[in-house]
């Protein structure tokens, strides 16, 4: 393949970028404008819709609220919020000249980078919103999960920004392999705990019961969420799956649009990796919009890893949102609570569940495929992409990049000149670890076998009338 780059003068630019005035203002609810909401989020009490009153104790009202809106199709973003995106939003529009030139594709490639701020990832559009409203509630500190470590950090940022205390449980297995991500979340003040921890309850009961555990992110949450509501003035957040989340990422697939809406283009396939659901659900919120109203929309892919396949082997049921079975329950596409992901997966898309909004819409068909893919083949097609791009991408993101080029290959088999649209979530940088096993070959895929899954689907509570 030739790293050849186009040549100069081209009418289409390598990076298209929003003015600083069309940062969005509002973000995009798109539970309004689904025809069949996800099923209601429960107490499992009480089997009963959670109320807001209910949710109170965990998150801050604000987002609680948030959490179980389904009118408003747009909301207001804080000013505070949208001074502080300014800092690193807009992000870029990129055209892939280079990775198209190495293809040989009549594919049009673009991505939107999300790495360009010092939490590596999309996850601070969630995360200084987060701490927005803790901060106008009042409140004095947070607790948070994070898995590969960019929640964290992201979230770390945030709450320094907003003079707040955060705990952050760390899986094990990302705290042992990314020690410079728990070196940045404490460079801006962040309490850093490996989890399974013995600081709580539910930590100590899963060291007892799996002493060589690597920890998983179900397991830290139920940490999370614990340290949060036996703590004054303390509440909890969460970097993925919940409604509120997916719209504050909302703004990536805003802006995306805009950006190529100035361009005149539009995407015939959107692709995006799953684990949670975040970064597929900011990216496509303004093109699944179009879906919804009926007009012109992309071909929606999403790709998760083979080692924690919950939209491609997964059952679509009520289960908790976490191992120690303390939050509520939620109908999503699910490996099982229980479900213990490989360690050997150098991404942070280990979680057993995916947000029941992305649930609901794939089981409508509004995303129209799940494709899981293997660790190797992810990092063939990361370095390949770092090799004519320039940026060393995510583990997570090269999920993604691998059906990008699976694509764009496709349309070089075909002749057909698509337009590809991709999310790159972050840069790889504190991913190195994984790239070096890559490299010298050490690194090896995972796939579990149906019984290793059906141990996981043994944990989905059975609560009758309710699968």
């Amino acid at each position: 393949m030739s790293m050849r780059g186009p040549s100069e003068g081209l009418a289409i630019p390598y990076k298209t970028y929003l003015a600083e005035d069309e940062v969005p203002r509002q973000w995009y609810n798109v539970r309004a404008d689904m025809s069949q909401d996800h099923a209601p989020i429960l107490n499992p009490g009480t089997l009963k819709p959670m109320t807001v009153a209910e949710l109170e104790p965990v998150f801050c009202t604000e987002l609680a609220k948030q959490e179980l809106n389904t009118t408003d199709r747009y909301l207001d973003i804080p000013q505070e919020v949208r001074d502080f995106y300014k800092m690193y939003r807009p992000s870029p529009l990129i055209r892939a000249y280079y990775l198209e030139r190495a293809l040989e594709t009549p594919a049009r490639i673009y991505y939107k980078y999300e790495g360009n701020n010092t939490s590596g990832s999309h996850k601070l559009n969630s995360a200084i919103a987060q701490a927005y409203y803790a901060k106008e509630q009042g409140l004095t500190g947070l607790t948070t999960e994070t898995g590969a470590g960019q929640w964290g950090t992201a979230m770390s940022m945030a709450c320094c920004y907003f003079d707040l205390a955060l705990k952050v449980y760390m899986v094990k297995v990302s705290y042992d392999q990314k020690p410079y991500r728990k070196t940045v979340m404490q460079t801006y003040g962040a309490e850093v705990i490996a989890s399974p921890s013995d600081t709580t309850q539910v930590g100590r009961k899963m060291r007892a019961e799996f002493p060589d555990s690597n920890g998983s992110l179900g397991t830290a949450i139920s940490e999370a969420v614990e340290a949060a509501v036996t703590s004054e003035g303390t509440r909890y957040v969460l970097g993925s799956v919940l409604n509120q989340v997916l719209l504050h990422q909302s703004v990536i697939g805003l802006e995306a649009k805009a950006a190529m809406d100035k361009l005149g283009v539009y995407p015939d396939i959107l692709i995006g990796c799953a684990g949670g659901g975040s970064n597929l659900g900011g990216l496509m919120s303004a093109f699944m919009e179009d879906r919804l109203a009926k007009r012109r929309a992309p071909r929606f892919i999403a790709v998760e890893p083979a080692s924690c396949p919950s939209l491609t082997r997964g059952r679509f049921a009520y289960d908790f949102c976490d191992t120690g079975q303390v939050t509520p329950l939620a109908k999503m596409y699910t490996l099982g609570n229980g479900f213990m992901p490989s360690p050997n997966h150098a991404g942070g898309l280990r979680y057993h569940g995916m947000s029941p909004i992305i649930s609901q819409l794939y089981h409508d068909g509004h995303i129209d495929e799940a494709r899981a893919v293997e660790q190797g083949s992810v990092f063939e097609a990361a370095e390949l992409f770092a090799r004519c791009e320039g940026t060393l991408p995510a583990p997570e993101s090269a999920h993604a990049i691998r059906v990008a080029i699976d694509e764009a290959l496709a349309c070089k088999a075909s002749g057909e000149e698509k337009t590809i649209l991709f999310g790159l979530t972050g840069n790889g940088y504190f991913d190195l670890l994984a790239y070096q096993q890559y490299n010298e070959g050490s690194m090896s895929d995972f796939i579990p076998t149906d019984a290793d899954l059906a141990r996981g689907f043994a944990t989905i509570p059975a609560f009758e009338g309710l699968q």
